[in-house]
C-alpha cells in the first residue's frame, strides 16, 4: 500500500471511529507528519466509544468539560465537542451546562488555599483564634443547609471558607447551584478535576462518591478517567501544524 493510501484509509477510519467533524487540523497535521503515530492516537481516542458505557451525547458533553476547563481552553476540542454534542441529541441548554459546571473550576483555589490560610493563622498563636473559631451564626447556618439541599452533600472543607467569609461564600453558591441531573452534572465535575491539568484529588473523590450516589455505575466513572486522558494528544494536535508550516516553508526555500 502507497503512503498515500495508507493515508487515506487511516482518515476514513477515524472519520467511522469519530466522525467527519472532529477531523480538525490538528489530526490532519498528525496524518502527514506520522501515519503509524496518528493511527496509535485514533486507537486510544476511540476505545471509549466503542464500549460506550455513557451515551455518545454525554461522551461528548465530558469531553466538552474537560477541553473547556479554565487550566485548558483548548478551542479546537471545544468547538468538535459541542458540534458532536449537538449532532447527538444535546440541547444547547445541556451544552451551555457544561460550560457552566466547568466554570466553577477557580473555587478550587480556596478549597485549597483557606484551609492553609486557617493552619497559618493557628501557627500565629492565640492572635486570630476567635476569628477562626466562632460558631455559626444564624446566616451561616441556612447558607450550609442551602447549600446542602442545593448541591446534594456538604463537606468539611467548606467549613471554614463559609466561617471567614459568608457574602463570598454565598455568591459562589449561587454560581454553582446550576439544576441539571444529578448523576451526570457529578461525572462533568470528575471530568475536570481528574483532567491532567489539574487532578485536585479532594473533588475527585468527592464527587466520585456522589456520582455513585445518584446511581453512575463505576465503569461510567472509569469511563469518564478514560476520556479526560485523552488531553494528552493535543500536545501533539497544536504542535503538529506549527511543525508542518515550517518544516514546509524551510524545504521550499
Amino acid at each position: 500500500m502507497s503512503s498515500e493510501e495508507e493515508k487515506r484509509k487511516l482518515e476514513e477510519q477515524f472519520t467511522a471511529q469519530l466522525g467527519e467533524k472532529a477531523f480538525h487540523a490538528g489530526w490532519k497535521s498528525l496524518l502527514s507528519l506520522d501515519p503509524a503515530f496518528f493511527s496509535a492516537s485514533l486507537s486510544l481516542a476511540s476505545a471509549p466509544r466503542r464500549k460506550s458505557y455513557l451515551s455518545r451525547k454525554d461522551q461528548s458533553l465530558i469531553s466538552l468539560a474537560v477541553d473547556s476547563a479554565s487550566t485548558h481552553l483548548y478551542a479546537p476540542g471545544i468547538r468538535a465537542h459541542v458540534a458532536a454534542a449537538l449532532d447527538e441529541g444535546a440541547s444547547e441548554h445541556e451544552v451551555l451546562e457544561v460550560i457552566e459546571l466547568s466554570s466553577t473550576l477557580g473555587i478550587h483555589a480556596c478549597n485549597i488555599g483557606v484551609p492553609l490560610l486557617v493552619e497559618v493563622l493557628k501557627e500565629e498563636g492565640e492572635k486570630y483564634d476567635k476569628e477562626i473559631t466562632k460558631p455559626y451564626d444564624e446566616r451561616r447556618e441556612k447558607l450550609k443547609a442551602d447549600f446542602t439541599e442545593k448541591r446534594g452533600y456538604w463537606h468539611g472543607f467548606w467549613e471554614d471558607f463559609l466561617r471567614l467569609d459568608p457574602e463570598f461564600f454565598e455568591a459562589y453558591l449561587e454560581f454553582s447551584s446550576v439544576p441539571w441531573v444529578k448523576d451526570m452534572k457529578e461525572l462533568v465535575y470528575c471530568a475536570f478535576d481528574c483532567a491532567a491539568t489539574h487532578l485536585y484529588t479532594p473533588g475527585l473523590k468527592l464527587h466520585m462518591k456522589n456520582a455513585l450516589g445518584y446511581g453512575a455505575t463505576p465503569q461510567e466513572i472509569l469511563e469518564v478517567l478514560e476520556i479526560a486522558t485523552l488531553l494528552s494528544l493535543h500536545t501533539a494536535h497544536v504542535a503538529a501544524p506549527i511543525i508542518e508550516e515550517l518544516t514546509s516553508s524551510r524545504t521550499s526555500i
